[in-house]
């Protein structure tokens, strides 16, 4: 990662912060920085004469991102059922330098924001507001749709910042906003500005052409006598917010009447925008890996809407009411599905592939912020012949109750799951070995005075294997690494006879 320098003033038509804010964003040292073909892509950003394959030779060095804007180049929207793109030089030129600029951002900040920091709703309203500004500015002014696409799709970077410079009151400060329009009054309160004008800033700061930093920075201004350019930007967030709403009708009923009040000035179908926004959606969300957000029967929800603008009536106020409550209920349906992708459909603890995206996620953390984890790797003592003896019905009921067992014997922020068959697999943040070891003496003493299932009125109780590997331990490349160093020490037990603990430390 690179820090690209930043500017001392702001450029012309950049309104400055206010001093106290800009002194300290100067001084902050955990500002978001750039990937390198970041970088690079935007100092060529910076030259108007850089070609179509200056672009695509600074792309083609991130693999990752490379694959990213080819998917975008061939999705629906862009290839119109035309030849597919090959190479990054052909979807550079398909897409146009302002939505490869674009892509490039967008996909670099997500891969620094969105798992470390839990932004995926940031990320969301951005590619609602994207595509929403694009939609507008086809019909207002063609020729800035991918100047706006950009600016719209990074209009909130300065919440990012905002979260490095003070991220516990900051999310305390998005937790109780009501709303987008809450937090700006919030910022304005605690910041005197709002996220906005710090994202101008940044973007500043990194260098993007001085265009889209002021569109950034103006992006949350008021509509009243605003240009065609200004006023695409301008309603391209509240889209999105009413997107995102969890009162979508009341909130497309206010959206309505917004674009009412501009009449001659904005000759927009909303349903149009809308549906084209729907289409486009899951590639924009599959782009920038994020989840997708929720998809609504637009049409439904524009007619109740529209009643609602011209009746205003009790009875409609109920069904919307109704409605909601089912927008709720698919809501959480919804989270209830990612939930269970990542649990184990026997056990309930996390799956696999939960616990190794965790503890990739907490390994890199680690690494970055001189903290420390321990890995308990556990294995059931002769699961294969108590299967064999009693069946697999009593078997799985052996394995439900273990988990249960070991849910209790981990600390709340703990991530027990099962790893495959009989094997378990534990993540302890910010714990040594001495703290693993206490767990795993904790599970180990509930096993021995609590069965796991009964035969034939017989209590069964079982043992474990149990390896324990710490990052203090030694030098661990990668997450990996670290269970590779569990397991190792849980089968040092197994070669010795079983129901015991070992850690690396005694293995090695």
């Amino acid at each position: 990662m690179i820090s690209c320098e930043r500017s001392a003033s702001p450029p012309l038509g950049l309104l400055p912060l206010p001093e106290t804010l800009r002194a300290r964003l100067n001084e902050c040292d955990s500002l978001p920085s750039l990937p390198a073909a970041a970088a690079r892509v935007l100092m060529l950003a910076r030259h108007p004469d850089a070609s179509l394959v200056d672009y695509a030779e600074a792309i083609e060095k991130d693999p990752a991102l490379t694959l990213r804007l080819l998917s975008l180049a061939n999705s629906g929207y862009y290839s119109r059922g035309g030849v597919e793109s090959h190479t990054c030089r052909e979807a550079v030129s398909r897409l146009g330098l302002d939505t490869t600029l674009a892509t490039v951002m967008s996909f670099a900040l997500t891969r620094v924001s969105t798992s470390a920091l839990g932004l995926d709703h940031l990320w969301q309203r951005a590619i609602i507001a994207a595509l929403a500004a694009r939609h507008l500015a086809a019909r207002l002014c063609p020729q800035q749709a991918g100047v706006l696409f950009t600016v719209s799709l990074l209009q909130d970077i300065g919440v990012l910042a905002a979260i490095a410079l003070d991220e516990q009151d900051y999310r305390q400060l998005i937790a109780s906003s009501e709303g987008h329009d809450s937090l700006v009054a919030a910022e304005h309160a605690l910041y005197g500005c709002d996220h906005a004008s710090i994202g101008g800033w940044l973007a500043d700061s990194w260098g993007l052409p001085v265009h889209l930093a002021r569109g950034i920075a103006s992006s949350h201004g008021d509509l009243d006598d605003s240009s065609p350019e200004a006023l695409c930007l301008r309603l391209s967030g509240p889209i999105a917010d009413a997107w995102l709403s969890r009162s979508p009708a009341r909130a497309l009923f206010r959206l309505l009447h917004r674009f009412e009040t501009l009449g001659d000035a904005l000759p927009v179908s909303l349903a149009s925008l809308l549906e084209e926004a729907q289409e486009n959606l899951p590639d924009m969300a599959k782009l920038l890996d994020i989840t997708a957000p929720p998809i609504y029967d637009n049409h439904a929800l524009l007619e109740e809407a529209q009643q609602h603008l011209f009746r205003q009536a009790l009875a409609l106020s109920a069904r919307l009411d109704i409605q909601e409550a089912e927008l709720e209920a698919l809501r959480q349906r919804q989270t209830e599905l990612e939930q269970r992708s990542r649990r184990d459909d026997l056990t309930g603890l996390a799956n696999r592939a939960w616990l190794e995206a965790q503890l990739k996620e907490r390994f890199r953390l680690c690494q970055e912020q001189g903290r420390t984890l321990s890995v308990v790797f556990i294995d059931l003592d002769h699961f294969k012949k108590l299967n064999d003896r009693y069946g697999h019905v009593l078997g799985d009921r052996v394995l439900e109750n273990f988990a249960a067992t070991l849910q209790e014997s981990v600390r709340e922020g703990d991530l027990a799951g099962r790893y495959g068959g009989e094997e378990f697999l534990v993540i302890l943040p910010d714990e040594r070995v001495e703290g693993a070891m206490a767990m795993a003496e904790r599970l180990t003493q509930q096993l021995s005075s609590r069965p796991m299932a009964h035969a034939d009125g017989v209590p069964l109780h079982v043992s474990v294997s149990i390896g324990i590997a710490c990052l203090d331990d030694a030098e661990f490349r990668s997450a990996r690494e670290l269970i590779d160093a569990a397991d190792q020490s849980m089968y040092r037990v197994k070669r010795e006879g079983r129901d015991g603990t070992a850690t690396f430390i005694e293995t090695t």
